[in-house]
């Protein structure tokens, strides 16, 4: 989800959407470019924000099932040490997040929307595109979550698990299964990687960077660019141990924000950085397998239906393995896939490999009836744009897979709460 502290509006404050530089066809050939085809569809002449969202449809995110209430805030990051390998103009690495918590009281404070105004304008543009769902009649900006803003946390120390999204994709798409873990007691950060992800909704500008909402470089599927890949998966690896080093100094009571903004009471305390997981989705995955090979902090991790391996360097011809695939992990690792991936084959390889090499403690398992993106909240948004007529159901197949949310919803959070709960249990 992505959140904004005091805020309703994304573009209060300046850098809006109204002022962004990207242009509208930079945008287009973007979304188009990345996974293939598709109009981008704008309102009629003369309508009204108010005519055009009155009759359109909310997607609305299943409720978590865990006994907790939740808060969630946003962290914005700037490592100094690193240079922004999209944009190296802007000249240090920044990165946004959300923090999603067990509260302790949740009283007066405002449930948290899934996107910003400014995030769900673009995601309109781009990310409709790329994953070929309606061009109109959708109202992205209004779904809410189940999170309270800045609620005060439950200061119980519990495990802190990161979320890296799939290649191209915002935080936002992992939102039910954010807010699923935390209200299980876990402390859920999920990280966008600015220049990798559709939009990224910042607090501020900063000089290489004029406007608030970043867009992604991406203009074509990682996977047929190998130079590309490495740098993006190198990035996101960077990015999640960066985190970790940040998230020690908020649990030891600083406040990590590079914009100084206040936190919610009791977040430091609530963290138990002694147990703490990842996981991630396509991309996301193969940067939480691979993190989890690298770095002793991580003590667990979920790869959902990420590669093991880089591109091949033509066609047909295998790519080199991660050194997680090469030399396997001796910390669990979850390896969860669907049924409906079309790449089902070229992924066994790299993962065959790990769990050959790591002694047991790789799992392995498929969400029969799932296609690549029921890992994320599509798997319970789509079916509902399909009964509103407004999604056909061969995309909704192509993207989540025949199986419906009532099934797919709980498999996956159940898989990766169940997983989490064994491997970084209390102590």
């Amino acid at each position: 989800m992505s959140v904004r502290r005091g805020e309703e509006r994304a573009d209060a404050g300046g850098g809006g959407v109204a002022r962004r530089t990207v242009t509208r066809s930079a945008v287009m050939l973007a979304a188009g470019a990345l996974l293939g085809g598709g109009a981008v569809g704008t309102a009629r002449a003369g309508q009204s924000e108010r005519e055009r969202t009155r009759a359109w449809v909310t997607p609305r995110l299943p409720a978590p099932s865990g006994p907790h209430p939740i808060g969630a805030t946003t962290l914005y990051l700037v490592d100094p040490d690193r240079s922004d390998p999209w944009e190296p103009g802007i000249g240090v690495r920044e990165l946004m997040l959300t923090v999603v918590y067990p509260a302790r009281a949740v009283p007066g404070r405002p449930v948290a929307r899934q996107m910003t105004e400014a995030a769900a304008a673009l995601f309109a543009q781009i990310d409709v595109t790329v994953h070929h769902l309606p061009t109109s009649g959708v109202n992205w900006a209004a779904t809410t979550t189940h999170a309270h803003l800045d609620a005060p946390a439950r200061e119980v120390p519990g495990p802190v698990i990161l979320y890296s999204p799939g290649g191209g994709d915002p935080r936002t798409l992992g939102t039910g299964l954010a807010e699923e873990l935390a209200s299980h007691g876990a402390v859920v950060v999920a990280l966008d990687h600015p220049g990798d992800a559709s939009e990224v909704d910042f607090p501020v500008t900063r000089p290489g960077r004029p406007e608030r909402v970043r867009t992604t470089v991406l203009r074509a599927d990682p996977r047929s660019d190998p130079g590309l890949f490495r740098t993006m998966i190198g990035t996101r690896i960077a990015d999640i141990r960066f985190v970790l080093g940040q998230l020690a100094v908020l649990a030891a009571g600083g406040n990590p924000d590079a914009a100084g903004r206040a936190l919610p009471p009791g977040l430091g305390r609530a963290l138990d950085l002694g147990r703490t997981g990842v996981y991630g989705h396509s991309a996301g995955g193969t940067a939480a397998a691979q993190a989890l090979f690298e770095d002793p902090r991580i003590r667990a991790a979920v790869d959902l239906e990420g590669y093991l391996d880089h591109p091949g360097p033509a066609p047909g011809r295998p790519g080199e393995l991660f050194p997680v695939a090469r030399y396997g992990v001796d910390r669990p690792l979850l390896l969860l896939g669907s049924a409906g991936f079309p790449h089902r084959g070229e992924l066994a390889r790299s993962w065959s490999a790990v769990r050959a090499r790591s002694g047991g403690r790789v799992h392995r398992a498929e969400i029969a009836g799932g296609a690549h993106w029921v890992f994320t909240d599509y798997a319970a948004l789509a079916p509902q744009l399909q009964a509103a007529g407004l999604m056909a159901a061969e995309g909704r197949r192509a993207l989540v897979g025949p199986i419906g949310p009532a099934e797919s919803v709980p498999l996956v959070r159940g898989w990766v709460r169940s997983f989490f709960a064994r491997q970084l249990p209390r102590r």
